[in-house]
This record gives C-alpha cells, sequence and structure tokens, in this order.
C-alpha cells in the first residue's frame, strides 16, 4: 500500500462520514447561498473542526467564492480543499533533530497512546541509522517503564530506567551522560501525564527542561505533544493546557483510524498554530506517519 492510500485507508470512518454530511451538501446545492453555506458549517462542526476554527473555515471560503466570482458548489468544493490544507500548514512538518545529540520530550495524559508512540518514532529512527537513547522518565506510572523497555528492544534503542518513584529529572541527567558515553544521536524522554494535578506536572517538566537546557544547552529540542485523536475536542482543550505547561512545539495525533471526527487535526494546528508532525492511522511503527496536508486533505475529502 502506498504512503496516500496508508492514509486514505486510515481516515475512512472520519471520509464516510463527511461523505454522508458534506457530499450530501455538494450534491443537493448546485448554487452557493446562504443555506449553502450553513450546512457546509454544520457538516464541519460534526466533523470535529469546532465551532470556531468552523466558522473561520466558512468566512474565508465565503470570501474567495466573492473573490473569484464562483457561483457553482463544485467550485467551492476545491476551494475549501484548499483553504483546509492551508489551515493545517503551520510551521515545519519535520523533527528538528539537527544536534548530536537532538531532544525530543514527548508529553501527554495517560491513556493517549504516549509510549507507543515514542517507540515508533524510535524505530523509525533506528531504521534511518540513527543510534537513539529512550529515557523512561514518567516514574509515576508502574508500568511505564517496562512498557518502554519492550519498545526498546522492538525498536533497537537503548534504555534508560530507574526504580518506580525516582525523581524524573535524575532520570534525564543520567540518560543525558548515557547518552555522551555512547554516541547517541536522539534522545527521546517519556514524561508523567498527571494533568489533573497541574501544578506538579508543570514543576517536573520545568526540572527536566532545565536539566536538558543546562547539559545540552546547544541541542536541538523538540516537545511534542500526543493526543489521542478519538477524543475530539476534548483533546483539544488537553493541546491547550500542555502548551502553557510545556512549551510544546510539535503535536501527534494518534488513533485517527478509529474516529470519524479526523476533523479534529484542523482543529489543533488553527487553533493552536503549532505544527501536526505525525499522524497515528494504524498499529505498526510505520503507521505513525509524518504529516503532509495536502495529502490528509485529499484522504478526507
Amino acid at each position: 500500500m502506498g504512503f496516500f492510500d496508508k492514509i486514505k485507508f486510515g481516515l475512512t470512518k472520519t471520509r464516510n462520514a463527511l461523505n454522508d454530511t458534506l457530499g450530501t451538501v455538494f450534491t443537493e446545492y448546485s448554487e452557493i447561498d446562504d443555506d449553502f453555506y450553513d450546512e457546509l458549517e454544520e457538516c464541519l462542526i460534526l466533523a470535529d473542526l469546532g465551532v470556531e476554527t468552523s466558522r473561520k473555515v466558512i468566512q474565508r471560503l465565503r470570501d474567495s467564492v466573492q473573490l473569484h466570482h464562483y457561483t457553482k458548489s463544485e467550485e467551492a468544493r476545491l476551494a475549501l480543499k484548499t483553504i483546509l490544507a492551508e489551515m493545517v500548514c503551520v510551521g515545519d512538518f519535520e523533527l528538528n533533530l539537527d544536534t548530536h545529540p537532538s531532544v525530543i520530550l514527548v508529553v501527554g495524559v495517560n491513556g493517549v497512546g504516549k509510549t507507543t508512540t515514542i517507540g515508533k518514532i524510535a524505530k523509525q529512527l533506528t531504521q534511518q541509522g540513527k543510534k537513539v537513547l529512550l529515557v523512561a522518565a514518567d516514574t509515576f506510572r508502574a508500568a511505564a517503564a517496562d512498557q518502554l523497555e519492550i519498545w526498546a528492544e522492538r525498536s533497537g534503542a537503548s534504555l534508560v530506567r530507574q526504580n518506580e518513584g525516582a525523581d524524573p529529572a535524575s532520570v534525564v541527567f543520567d540518560g543525558i551522560q548515557a547518552a555522551r558515553a555512547r554516541d547517541v544521536d536522539v534522545i527521546i524522554v517519556d514524561t508523567a501525564g498527571r494533568l489533573h494535578n497541574k501544578s506538579n506536572l508543570m514543576n517536573e517538566l520545568n526540572k527536566i527542561r532545565r536539566i536538558i537546557d543546562r547539559e545540552l544547552p546547544e541541542a536541538s529540542k523538540e516537545v511534542l505533544l500526543v493526543l489521542d485523536g478519538t477524543t475530539g475536542q476534548n483533546g483539544l482543550i488537553q493541546a491547550q493546557q500542555f502548551k502553557q505547561i510545556a512549551g510544546v512545539t510539535a503535536i501527534a495525533l494518534t488513533k485517527l483510524d478509529g474516529t470519524a471526527k479526523g476533523g479534529i487535526v484542523i482543529a489543533v494546528a488553527d487553533a493552536l498554530q503549532i505544527p501536526v508532525k505525525f499522524i497515528g492511522v494504524g498499529e505498526k511503527a510505520e503507521d505513525l506517519m509524518p504529516f503532509e496536508p495536502w495529502n490528509f486533505v485529499n484522504a478526507l475529502l
């Protein structure tokens, strides 16, 4: 299965839901009028673009229709694809891994697929010939380090861990020293996801960042937020909170193959102005795919 086909297959539920609604709008309304826009906006909200983003899309569509003197709904459909693609074109879509070593600090609440995402990224990087070190800094959850160890074995990465309850920042410090000793290319740090206790999480992440900045001041650093695509607008709320707490620079949206509301990708990118760099459309390592706006929108529509 080719790259685009894999994305298209993974987004089947969302695309089918959109076809059932958007498709009806574009077939029922041959001409563009206020009823057309109202129906279209409702469809976008149902696809989990959210009210604010959907309204923004419709206003931009109105402007485009007026500017280009479109009269047919098919012309509006093509304009809509362009608008959606432009709205998710936020920043650089590739991870910033320019230094040796580089650091990816991975954040997100428990249950979103954070550890799995780390393992998949690690496998992809090792397949590219990079030496990867995983750091188990989620010492709050009992099974977190064990899960990360399994992924380290699967991906060919090495691992640094301590006992449950250890200071996460000390684990990160040990990881950086190990990375230097082992000549590692990329350090990937797993962190706790206790968003319900934001002050503790903020202090923990700030301490980890201070250690990384002190020990590797010149290193390329990404703060990758993992979101569960099936949670829809709740995921957007999580993203807004983590942006404030952790200074998120990149987003990975997982489990998009399991939801009919893949429009959350557009809502998150537009609301946060942070680039989506990965989308998850399946269980295999290669099903965590680099985000490409045009391929994504074409797969949706």
